[in-house]
């Protein structure tokens, strides 16, 4: 009777270690972090000769006495970094004694339930905002700024309504674009602005993805090999989807 009731904890102190890898990796955390963060939690539940393997499609991890690995696929990744807060703290929490086992796998089922992110109203006023102020950085372009808040503003909300709609990889980044480019010509067409250059550059650079090529540098110097190469891959492809849509308008209109 023991046995079974060790062997019982055993797979659930796994299955909290596979689930916070799971939630690091689909909301934007690096692969360092990832496997620290599992390696912890296997080590203060007590599970001996962990081993994990893991990339941004999936994981895999094992422990001694077990029959049987257990695996999870990936199939989304966001940059959500609240939620990998909150994992992380939970981690510590599970570290200090201050939650059982059983509290963490509940906590950390409510973390990937949970929705954790700003409202859409408030994600798009940030876009406008950073798309407005990189605007200035980048160009030095005040006298047209607003329409950098403007356009960077709707094309984001656009972007999220895409993404809640069809949910296709690149297709966001690329229509939006698309929308940011038309939007800055049409402005300058109907003689509201004057350099259409500073408004496409302010406008996407909520879309550009600085967070995947951090992730990939960061991979490949910690020596993952396949996440790095995969992340840098993913971020080169959205990077095309938005030059090409940029340069498609500004081509023929």
């Amino acid at each position: 009777m023991d046995k079974v009731i060790d062997n019982e904890r055993l797979v659930l102190a796994l299955n909290c270690s596979l689930l916070a890898g799971k939630l690091l990796i689909e909301n934007g955390s690096n692969m360092e972090r990832v496997n620290d963060t599992m390696y912890r939690i296997a080590q203060n539940a007590g599970l001996h000769y962990f081993q994990a393997f893991t990339t941004v499609t999936g994981i895999v991890v094992s422990a001694e006495r077990l029959p049987n690995a257990e695996a999870t696929d990936i199939r989304s990744r966001a940059d959500n970094l609240a939620k990998v807060v909150a994992v992380n703290e939970l981690s510590r929490e599970f570290a200090t004694g201050k939650l059982s086992l059983d509290d963490l796998y509940d906590k950390l089922q409510d973390v990937d339930h949970s929705k954790m992110q700003l409202s859409l109203f408030s994600q798009c006023m940030a876009a406008a905002v950073l798309s407005l102020t990189l605007m200035i950085v980048f160009t030095n372009d005040v006298k047209d700024s607003w329409a950098g808040f403007i356009v960077g503003g709707v094309s984001y909300w656009f972007y999220l309504w895409l993404l809640k709609k069809f949910r296709v990889k690149y297709m966001g980044e690329f229509v939006s674009s698309l929308l940011i480019a038309l939007m800055s010509v049409a402005s300058y067409r109907l003689g509201w602005t004057q350099n259409v250059n500073a408004i496409i550059i302010g406008a996407v650079m909520p879309l550009v993805p600085g967070v995947a090529l951090t992730n990939a540098a960061r991979d490949l110097v910690s020596g993952h090999l396949i996440s790095g190469p995969a992340r840098a891959l993913e971020a080169v492809i959205t990077s095309i989807a938005i030059g090409c849509a940029i340069v498609i308008v500004l081509r023929y209109f």
